[in-house]
């Protein structure tokens, strides 16, 4: 029986085998090359070629968010699970730091205060500590609708936006408002997404980025 039957595979040559797959049921890539990496990422995360037509990237997207991470500049998400999903070596590499605020007391305080969502009020404190900041949102529409509130009001200007939420609720809309401004960003248009799905594309980034 192959070694690979027995699921004797190491990491690496599990994921060398899972792209090669990738590869050959997408078929041809007609959109830019230094987008594929991020969109196969996402695959491989998700098994879900239906990305294939809803992640949209703005132009030079990936571009910009590479020279980002190069400065350094922080990573903001909107749940602790995109957040433990960034690769963290990588991020230290280049002195990138990975930023949650939903958990914090200050955040729910205000929440219920206000009747808002944490989500909204996460949003509003990282920009106001970062307004240059990756954002990575993968859960909560309210953020990304937050988010590109802010931009509108000048208040808030990401180096890049990682738009998919996941869901029903005002998710598709969120993904609209975003893709109406002139920020760059990579969202999965529709209802699909998730925080594993942002994770993911902060990932690509980083992994495809040279010392």
């Amino acid at each position: 029986m192959r070694r690979e039957a027995l699921g004797m595979m190491g990491p690496e040559e599990i994921e060398r085998a899972s792209m090669a797959i990738i590869g050959r049921e997408m078929g041809d890539w007609a959109g830019p090359a230094e987008n594929l990496p991020v969109l196969k990422r996402v695959i491989h995360t998700t098994a879900d070629f239906d990305f294939v037509r809803n992640l949209l990237f703005s132009p030079n997207a990936v571009r910009l968010g590479r020279e980002a991470l190069r400065r350094g500049v922080t990573v903001v998400t909107d749940t602790a699970m995109a957040a433990a999903g960034i690769g963290k070596p990588a991020a230290a590499r280049w002195g990138v730091s990975v930023v949650c605020r939903m958990a914090d007391p200050d955040v729910r305080n205000e929440a219920l205060r206000r009747g808002v969502t944490r989500a909204v009020v996460s949003m509003e404190r990282a920009v106001a500590e970062t307004p240059d900041a990756i954002f990575a949102i993968g859960n909560a529409p309210t953020a990304l609708i937050r988010l590109c509130e802010l931009v509108r009001e000048g208040a808030a200007r990401p180096s890049l936006v990682v738009g998919v939420p996941v869901g029903f609720v005002n998710v598709v809309e969120s993904k609209e408002m975003l893709a109406a401004t002139d920020v760059p960003y990579i969202a999965a248009m529709g209802r699909k997404g998730g925080s594993p799905v942002a994770s993911a594309v902060v990932n690509a980034l980083l992994y495809g980025m040279e010392p």
